[in-house]
Formats: C-alpha cells, structure tokens, sequence
C-alpha cells in the first residue's frame, strides 16, 4: 500500500461508521465504469444475491472474522 494509500485510510477510519459507509459507497459508485446509479446499484445488488446464494448453499469459501482481521492488520503493518 502507498503512503498515501496507507494516510487516507487510516484518517477514513478514524470517522463515524456512517461516514465511512458514504465514503465506500461513493468510491464504489465511481468506479462503475459510468453506469448510471440505478445499474450500479443493480449491479451491486447482483453479485450481493449471488454470494448470499453460494453462502446459503455451502458453496461459499469461508473463515472466520479474526482470522480476515488479523489477516488485514498483518497486510496494512506493512
């Protein structure tokens, strides 16, 4: 990760979760190569189902919480 990279996430972070969430969504809304909100947001809602799907039927991959958070923690100390 950049130094840059590295800044703007830990100050996203430090904001409230409802901050943070409007910060995703907005990066995520941009980089969905020009849809319009409502294809995106369909988009979204697609891959959002399919996973819920794989989930539902035990043929999702999954682990548990600590291990993706520590896993992160370990790859963002670099």
């Amino acid at each position: 990760m950049t130094a840059t990279m590295d800044r703007v996430f830990k100050e996203a972070l430090e904001l409230p979760l409802d901050q943070r969430l409007t910060v995703v969504y907005r990066i995520l809304e941009q980089s969905d190569d020009g849809l319009s909100s409502e294809e995106a947001e369909r988009k979204w809602d697609g891959v959002i189902r399919e996973r819920m799907a794989r989930y539902d039927c035990g043929k999702a991959k999954t682990r548990p919480a600590s291990e993706v958070f520590a896993a992160l923690e370990k790859r963002l100390g670099e």
